[in-house]
């Protein structure tokens, strides 16, 4: 049977408290990101069913406007290719310390918020109170409030269940050696 030394216990919890804690914030960085891009490349661009300003007066049937929508989308892009990349240098940095606790799960969890958050502002925002596009403007204009309250309870959906599985793999995670 062996004794732990007082000593040993003392040095553990000292260790303990300057152990790094995984980033949330930089999987949360990364998921607003990564939720831009996916609005931006497949709702933009593959499916065609928007584009930043499609409702905000500049219309993708007219070359100037489309134009105008294109470059509206870009600046769109740069801004979540941004969140990537600061979520990308935060994760690294932490995760160049000693005694890093790195999770997969914790990480996942958190882009699954970030991307959460990511389609809530943005279609609270864009959707509801700009009104500068609409998710799906492809359909009838009546049905667009049905495609924008969808994409709503989608991101809600992946912010409550991202916040639930990180809440899970936190409680789990192991103290550091």
């Amino acid at each position: 049977m062996s004794v732990i030394h007082p000593a040993t216990t003392a040095a553990d919890s000292i260790a303990q408290a300057h152990t790094p804690r995984f980033p949330v914030g930089a999987g949360i960085l990364l998921g607003l990101g990564l939720g831009g891009f996916f609005d931006g490349i497949v709702l933009h661009q593959l499916f065609q069913w928007h584009h930043m300003l499609s409702s905000a007066g500049f219309s993708a049937d007219d070359v100037h406007d489309l134009k105008v929508n294109t470059l509206a989308d870009g600046l769109f892009h740069a801004s979540t290719y941004v969140f990537v990349v600061w979520g990308l240098c935060w994760l690294w940095r932490v995760a160049r310390r000693p005694h890093f606790l790195w999770s997969a799960p914790v990480l996942l969890a958190t882009v699954l918020m970030g991307f959460g958050i990511f389609n809530v502002v943005e279609g609270l925002v864009d959707h509801h109170l700009l009104g500068i596009h609409h998710v799906n403007e492809t359909v009838p204009k009546d049905q667009w409030i049905y495609w924008d309250v969808g994409f709503l309870l989608w991101g809600a959906a992946m912010l409550a269940g991202g916040w639930v599985w990180m809440r899970r793999c936190l409680r789990r995670e192991p103290a550091p050696s």
